[in-house]
């Protein structure tokens, strides 16, 4: 059954990875889409297989979501060929390997403006439509680094963060349009090619951080939540119970997290230093969904040894506390024993 039919989408970075996934999951529920992405090659291979997969018409635009003209002039195609929008998805995005102190900050700058200004731009041409049709539901793919920091991607975090606060913002100022609905979603490690085209200027080659997920399955999440929007939706759920446990022990989980991603997130293979897509498309990339640079160990072998790992993080912090707690009282106890003018203890 087309549960999206007669449903107009736009959906932005749709030339590859989850953007692509997304756009053929509406397609399968008959969605009319708009697609957007800097590769037009790209996109139109996109636009096929949608049309090829269910979707009525598959119309292809080239934006840059970092220029706002390039994002209206979007909307404005989109509503020129079909009278309305009923679905925005902000999904476009890049990425840079680096500590915030590394590489030059033009860099940074780069994500934040693709990721979170690229959101803001999309929202700032959606929701006027939506106000004037009554109507519509603004989808934000945020990550779980929208609630909890990583290393080696400073930029990234912030530009999720952000995101996560424009999705709180634009909730209450279409808080007196009830059929306007302002979505997030926090999926964690997806299988795309994120990993190959991001910018590097570590030289050390990143993988995915196990569990993985495929594409596929958040596209599936992103399309329910187009038939019945959901404030907030994490992708797996269980992203929940890392959560919580960072909630409840933050400085060990950090410290946990720190050491995963250096063995098994960065790895000791070698990646040249690059700009990657992060300024232009990169050159002869297929447009395509999956990546190739799957996690270096299973998801059970991975829980093993985070558990192992955190009970021994977790130890060590309450040793060096039972140590400090006795040296400030042992060294307390010795201040008054001096402060008294026999010099004995009381």
């Amino acid at each position: 059954m087309a549960k999206l039919a007669g449903r107009i989408a736009v959906v932005t970075g749709a030339s590859s990875g989850l953007g692509r996934a997304t756009a053929l999951e509406l397609a399968r529920r008959g969605a009319t889409l708009v697609l957007a992405a800097r590769r037009g090659d790209a996109l139109d291979d996109t636009a096929r297989r949608c049309r090829e997969a269910g979707a009525p018409d598959a119309l292809t635009v080239e934006t840059d979501v970092s220029i706002e003209s390039d994002v209206h002039a979007l909307a404005a195609r989109a509503v020129d060929a079909f009278g309305a929008i009923d679905i925005w998805i902000n999904n476009a995005g890049v990425t840079l390997f680096a500590p915030l102190e590394q590489g030059p900050f033009d860099d940074h700058q780069r994500v934040i403006e693709t990721n979170l200004f690229g959101a803001m731009h999309g929202a700032r041409a959606a929701i006027p439509i939506f106000r004037r049709q009554h109507h519509g539901t603004l989808i934000n793919i945020g990550s779980v680094l929208s609630e909890v920091g990583h290393a080696f991607v400073p930029a990234y975090v912030i530009s999720k963060f952000g995101m996560h606060g424009l999705t709180e913002a634009l909730r209450v100022e279409v808080a007196d349009e009830p059929d306007i609905h302002v979505c997030t979603m926090f999926p964690f490690t997806i299988d795309t090619p994120h990993f190959e085209v991001a910018a590097n200027l570590i030289a050390q080659a990143p993988r995915a951080l196990p569990p993985m997920q495929s594409p596929e399955k958040v596209a599936r999440a992103i399309a329910d939540t187009c038939e019945r929007p959901r404030r907030v939706r994490f992708v797996p759920r269980s992203i929940v119970l890392g959560l919580a446990l960072h909630a409840l022990t933050p400085r060990t989980s950090e410290r946990l997290l720190l050491d995963a991603l250096r063995k098994f997130h960065i790895s000791d293979a070698p990646d040249p230093i690059k700009a990657g897509n992060l300024y232009e498309p990169q050159p002869n990339e297929p447009p395509r969904t999956h990546g190739d640079r799957p996690p270096q160990l299973a998801t059970w072998k991975f829980v093993v040894w985070a558990a192992g790992r955190f009970t021994t993080i977790a130890a060590t912090s309450a040793l060096r506390r039972m140590r400090r707690g006795w040296s400030h009282l042992t060294g307390g106890s010795r201040a008054r024993q001096l402060a008294r003018p026999d010099g004995v203890s009381p």
